[in-house]
């Protein structure tokens, strides 16, 4: 049931992508407006992920479960009906903070059915390919829904698949949770929703409004704010959220680093690749999510193969050398040209995928061997805050890339044509997702040159935000190297006391 709550919600991630552009179509939305629709849930989860496992902690891991899965599905069925992207947005809010409850538990409730390092190696593996396998899969699955019964199916499907995944988790898993819970840091949890989430504002609106405007400087300055605010009241508070000792041992950072890296690349790059195969190259839904299968498969076969490596290799190496797939795959789907078609991709995702499947179970097993077992809770929720908010941190700033390049390349190609002066206007129109209203106002002889701009101005803008994200997993590569330790990582001994991991680790 852990596996099968954590499928739902990751899914939820990527499977939106393949809905873009339907959604754009019928709730008359913006670029911007997308994005949202992926970093509104994203954003949640990485808010309130820390509060739910601090919650999970002191009232049950099974009991917050419980309550994350009903609250997830009531959200799912608000997205489902909702009559713009203001409530698509508000009800994905609602559902990133139903996904925090089940994802802060999931792995707390692993490792506390599965003490023995061995064991938990192999749980966790499992999770690792089932949540990878869910934030792959997405698209195909998007695909098929959307051509099938609609794009609202996406978020409906989850309705029975809910309630089923409840009722069997009241009546399968045991409950567990720390033996001293703490009090529930409300003031750390605002803070630091507060600051991640006009962090993800001004990233997203400097697309359209440009970064010296008054609402992005102020998104930023209020975010920074709350931001110091956050570590000074982690800092002063008795029973902290994110407690300090938790970086200790600079493993945590190490896994945290592996996790934002991954996030930030791999993840998040999903929005425009399924754009791109759906805009630019004009696939249907269902057709794009196939053309992203390679991706799903290399990430599964790469999961399971990497719970045997996890019990003989170091965990250093294998999420440095999963980093450097990752960087190596995307240089590969970076030299895309306008006139390219979908096979271009599919080395690139191969490799990506490879080594997202290497990254995601090791990484895990990292971060929470390298704590107590009575901050599992913490760690675990410390984790997936990473995940989260490498995929929304991710999306708005590749975004703004992305936006920049098309302007100029959609400038550079209308100069010295009938629309030079309107380039401007017509550049901001393909950065903002309004191709089709742009191309419906000019007249006919005119669109072909439109068009053609637009075509090759989008794939400019993939290409330089496919590089930037390589050079980050390149250097995450580098970086987890040194800061995930063998000697940080601790599992329970037949006592319950901490004992070393076996050296290989």
């Amino acid at each position: 049931m852990v596996s099968v709550g954590s499928f739902m919600l990751l899914l939820d991630v990527t499977i939106v992508n393949i809905a873009l552009p339907d959604i754009e179509e019928a709730l008359d939305a913006s670029l911007t407006d997308l994005q949202w629709v992926v970093a509104a849930y994203a954003v949640a989860l990485s808010a309130a992920l820390l509060t739910a496992g601090s919650l999970a902690d002191r009232f049950g891991r099974r009991a917050v479960f419980s309550w994350g899965m009903a609250v997830f599905t009531l959200a799912s069925l608000l997205c489902g009906v909702a009559q713009s992207p203001l409530m698509l947005n508000l009800a994905r809010v609602l559902q990133g903070v139903g996904g925090a409850a089940l994802l802060a538990t999931s792995l707390a409730l692993l490792a506390a059915a599965h003490p023995d390092n061995k064991e938990r190696h192999v749980a966790l593996a499992v999770w690792g390919a089932v949540s990878g396998a869910a934030l792959a899969v997405g698209p195909l699955a998007g695909g098929i829904l959307v051509e099938g019964v609609g794009w609202r199916w996406i978020f409906l499907v989850n309705l029975p698949v809910g309630i089923l995944a409840l009722v069997a988790t009241v009546m399968r898993v045991e409950e567990s949770r720390a033996e001293r819970p703490g009090a529930i840091d409300w003031p750390g949890f605002l803070t630091l929703g507060t600051a991640l989430g006009t962090l993800s504002f001004g990233l997203l609106r400097a697309n359209e409004e440009g970064w010296g405007s008054t609402p992005v400087v102020s998104a930023f300055i209020v975010s920074g704010v709350s931001l110091a605010a956050f570590v000074v009241v982690e800092r002063i508070r008795r029973d902290p959220m994110l407690p300090g000792e938790l970086f200790e041992k600079i493993t945590t950072t190490g896994a945290a680093l592996g996790v934002l890296a991954m996030s930030t690349t791999a993840f998040a790059l999903l929005l425009y690749l399924t754009l791109y195969l759906q805009t630019v190259l004009g696939h249907e839904p269902l057709a794009a999510g196939l053309r992203l299968l390679p991706l799903t498969l290399s990430i599964f076969v790469a999961s399971a193969a990497a719970a045997r490596l996890g019990t003989s290799l170091p965990a250093r190496w294998l999420v440095s050398a999963g980093l450097a797939c990752i960087g190596t795959g995307l240089l590969l789907m970076g030299d895309i040209s306008a006139s390219d078609d979908w096979t271009g991709l599919l080395a690139g995702q191969l490799v990506t995928g490879l080594g997202v499947g290497l990254v995601n179970p090791n990484v895990v097993a990292a971060a929470m061997g390298a704590v107590e077992p009575a901050r599992v809770g913490v760690a675990s929720g410390l984790s997936n805050t990473c995940r989260s908010l490498g995929i929304a941190v991710g999306v708005a700033t590749l975004g703004s890339v992305f936006a920049d390049r098309v302007r100029d390349g959609v400038h550079d190609a209308l100069a010295g044509t009938p629309l030079e002066a309107r380039a401007g206007e017509l550049g901001h129109a393909v950065a903002s997702g309004q191709v089709g209203p742009a191309l419906a106002q000019l007249p006919g002889e005119q669109r072909e040159v439109f068009a053609g701009a637009a075509q090759g101005a989008f794939v400019d803008g993939l290409n330089s935000i496919l590089t930037v994200a390589a050079v980050v997993a390149f250097v995450g590569a580098v970086l987890v190297l040194p800061l995930i330790r063998s000697r940080d990582l601790v599992t329970a001994g037949p006592d319950g006391e901490p004992l070393p991991i076996a050296a290989g680790h």
